[in-house]
């Protein structure tokens, strides 16, 4: 079977196993965050400086299936570029196929690009741990294997202190019912994902997948974060 074929398998194994009463089980949560996020992203930002304020920054965020992720952060003002691939694992150039066996240890990331004077840090963080449950480990809804985990892998000394201070804020905080299980990992390596993979949402938003698992979580963006939503 071809890559891209199973791509479409999983599209269609979708459209077996749920239907919209199990989907909102699996995907839709609470949209409304107690204010204590807003105080706890606010001390952050004044405690950080960007190290590349000015210039462009990178970092590399996993989240579930990177059409998804990648779909919200298209979407952000400030984010510049936007590529689909595989970080954190144990061999070089993997393609689709040896990544969602899970025996190579990559995620699926997306890694972006993003103008510090136009969206923060935090607000990169912020959007990131909104828009996925950061609770389950290694699954998102129906996505299931640690190529779908939780995962922040940091360009620079100052993107770990800043992730993983806010990770302990948010969990002393208890914004969640569970603990925050993302993993916080230098970054390594990125390989970018098959073209097909490139741009997915946005040339393919009719297919079943789209619709029930990437549209809302763009419409959750778009309630939370009207404001930074690209125009």
């Amino acid at each position: 079977m071809s890559e891209k074929a199973r791509c479409t398998a999983k599209v269609q194994i979708f459209n077996l196993k749920f239907n919209n009463n199990a989907f909102e089980t699996f995907y839709v949560k609470k949209l409304m965050y107690s204010k204590q996020i807003i105080a706890i992203i606010i001390l952050m930002t004044l405690s950080f400086t960007s190290a590349n304020a000015g210039k462009s920054e990178k970092i590399t965020l996993g989240a579930g299936c990177f059409w998804c992720v990648e779909a919200v952060f298209q979407r952000v003002n400030g984010v510049t570029k936007v590529e689909s691939g595989y970080s954190g694992g144990a061999i070089a150039d993997p393609t689709y196929r040896e990544v969602t066996s899970g025996l190579t240890g990559h995620a699926e990331v997306i890694q972006l690009t993003f103008d510090p004077e136009k969206v923060s840090l935090a607000k990169i963080l912020e959007i990131f741990w909104k828009t996925h449950d950061p609770t389950t480990l290694n699954r998102q809804g129906a996505d299931v294997g640690t190529q779908y985990r939780s995962a922040i892998f940091y360009h620079n000394e100052n993107q770990r202190i800043f992730a993983e201070q806010l990770k302990a804020q948010l969990n002393q905080a208890q914004i969640w019912d569970k603990p925050i299980v993302t993993e916080i990992t230098a970054f390594k390596a990125f390989y970018k994902a098959e073209d097909y993979h490139q741009n997915y949402y946005n040339e393919n938003s009719n297919q079943s997948y789209c619709q029930f698992v990437i549209v809302p979580k763009l419409k959750k963006f778009e309630q939370l974060f009207q404001d930074f939503k690209a125009k």
